[in-house]
């Protein structure tokens, strides 16, 4: 295995999408509480903390997940040979000790909402994972407080609350639909998520309820004034293109996450625009 494969292989592990958007989240809680102008020194330090503990958390996943993506990912990095298992851990430490660095330096509320986060992101593979809805909602709240994170970093974490649970639940429904997906390397493994527990479609049906939830209270933070009509103007498509993935799930979740994810990102985008167009007016 060359050096270029290996480094490769690395980058992989990290998940440099989910890295991206997870430090995007975080950026955008930062700038819906209005301090990226204030603050930016503790914003650049909250999003590269959050992209270090991302790739962090998903390089340890994969490593504890190394018998499971023999079947279901045999492509990924660990199983194709790229990185061994444990350089995949000491990467991963590597990354966890970035992200503690630069997470110190924050205010309270946001080094507390971090050492939460570093704690979660540690356990789920080996704890949380295989229990029914728990390991899923545990990944719902991590991609959630990245609102709040970016918030803290800046000492205003109030407008963030609401994205926060926005984000979680449509997170909670992509997430139901990946174990429906994984659902027979789950099974090998032993795992019993909640596909497993109550059937696909029950699960489905869940994912399906949750997201409609969150689509009805997605106008939740223009009534309360956090966003301009910009917001809404976005959103709306966002909640369509997310209820149609919910609906494809059904017959593919293959499909029905992948857009699910899209659906998110115009979402976020939303966020920035709804924000914006307070500070704005020609934006509404």
């Amino acid at each position: 295995m060359t050096v270029g494969e290996t480094g490769r292989g690395l980058l992989e592990l990290t998940r440099p999408v989910n890295v991206i958007a997870a430090s995007a989240l975080t950026f955008i809680g930062a700038f819906v509480a209005g301090g990226v102008a204030e603050e930016p020194l503790a914003v650049a330090a909250a999003v590269v903390a959050t992209g270090l503990a991302v790739g962090a958390g998903n390089a340890i996943n994969d490593y504890f997940d190394r018998e499971i993506d023999r079947i279901n990912q045999p492509g990924r990095a660990i199983p194709r040979g790229a990185v061994s298992p444990r350089g995949a851990l000491a990467f991963s430490g590597l990354l966890f000790a970035g992200a503690v660095a630069l997470a110190v330096t924050l205010p309270a509320t946001a080094i507390a909402i971090a050492g939460v986060n570093l704690l979660a992101l540690v356990a789920y593979t080996e704890f949380f994972k295989g229990l029914p809805g728990l390991g899923n909602a545990l990944v719902a709240y991590l991609v959630g407080s990245t609102f709040l994170f970016g918030a803290a970093a800046v000492g205003e974490i109030a407008p963030a609350v609401v994205l926060f649970v926005l984000a979680a639940i449509a997170t909670l429904t992509r997430e139901i639909i990946k174990d429906v997906e994984d659902i027979e390397g789950d099974r090998e493994e032993g795992l019993n998520t909640l596909p497993i527990a109550v059937g696909e479609r029950k699960a489905l049906v869940v994912a399906a309820v949750l997201l409609v939830v969150s689509v009805v209270a997605s106008p939740i933070p223009f009534l309360r004034g956090y966003f301009g009509v910009a917001y809404l103007l976005v959103v709306a498509p966002a909640d369509a293109v997310m209820l149609l993935a919910a609906y494809e799930s059904f017959a593919d979740p293959t499909t029905g996450q992948s857009r699910l994810k899209y659906g998110m990102f115009l979402a976020a985008l939303a966020f920035i625009v709804g924000r914006a167009a307070l500070e704005v007016p020609l934006l509404v």
